[in-house]
């Protein structure tokens, strides 16, 4: 509306301007012309009718131009201003991640020491270092492809099988055509957290954990799945977040995708959990690759 108002504003100002340089042209011209026939007040008024149009139309068309570029200028601030604050959100939900995970990675070597197995904390200790060294090292991007997403989430897995040994199974059903697909960076690791921890762990005889994916028309499907007893895994049957990873989850995927994905917790007859994410399958660009390699 205040655009609306603008414009009209300047075209009255323009009218004004382009009625009292066409009445002083009209007065020049026809004085220029017949300056020895007396003056005709006809010839002048329809001199400056036209030349105040042909001033008026010039005029709009310069204060339209000006305009569309101030609004385009505009449109681009709000556009930038709102990716910053989405890139902003989230970093701050990726970092919120990484002191979880150190603070239960930390309390399972701590429990590893406990019931004397220091070799198994050393190497549990070792296996967090590298984990955080990736972390550190890849970029804070909101996208990875869904190939190097799958092998941190095996270094992850790597850390918890030290602590639980052979009780927790693993398998990876990754189809090739969905390796190169963008997901969100961090997608997996705090998912199969939680599934290791509330459906897995608290097992005595363990446990297997699976994770698939596969095209689903022009959507990427991604399954993480845990055995165990009838609704044990990442939340309450009620759907009640059973801690933080699966509401951080949550946020990024709708703060990246909007309404745009799916995000759908289920409890399977045959027991344990499952968790499907669906979302619009995208490749990086060649100018995206070209980016990250420089």
């Amino acid at each position: 509306m205040r655009h609306a108002f603008s414009w009209i504003a300047l075209e009255i100002r323009a009218f004004a301007w382009s009625l009292l340089g066409g009445v002083s042209a009209g007065y020049v011209i026809v004085v220029a012309t017949v300056p020895h026939d007396p003056f005709r007040w006809t010839d002048w008024l329809g001199t400056s009718v036209r030349s105040t149009f042909i001033l008026f139309v010039w005029c709009s068309l310069y204060f339209s131009i000006k305009l569309w570029q101030q609004s385009m200028r505009e449109r681009e601030r709000l556009l930038r201003a709102e990716a910053e604050v989405r890139d902003v959100r989230l970093s701050a939900l990726r970092y919120q991640l990484n002191p979880h995970f150190l603070f239960n990675s930390l309390n399972a070597v701590s429990t590893l020491v406990l019931e004397g197995n220091p070799p198994a904390a050393t190497r549990m200790l070792a296996q967090i270092g590298e984990f955080l060294r990736t972390i550190l090292d890849n970029e804070a991007v909101p996208e990875t492809p869904l190939s190097q997403e799958i092998a941190f989430a095996e270094q992850y897995l790597a850390i918890e099988q030290t602590r639980l040994g052979p009780r927790l199974r693993v398998e990876v059903a990754i189809s090739p055509e969905t390796f190169d697909a963008l997901v969100p960076s961090m997608l997996l690791q705090p998912l199969i957290e939680n599934a290791v921890r509330h459906g897995i762990a608290s097992l005595v005889e363990g446990g297997t954990i699976r994770i698939e994916s596969k095209l689903q028309g022009a959507q990427l499907q991604i399954r993480v799945q845990n055995s165990g007893p009838v609704s044990s895994g990442l939340v309450a049957p009620n759907g009640a977040a059973n801690g933080i990873g699966i509401s951080n989850t949550a946020e990024r995927l709708k703060t990246l995708y909007a309404a745009d994905h799916k995000f759908v917790l289920q409890w399977p007859e045959a027991g344990g959990c499952e968790v499907t994410v669906e979302l619009p399958f995208r490749k990086r660009t060649q100018r995206e690759v070209s980016s990250c390699e420089r």
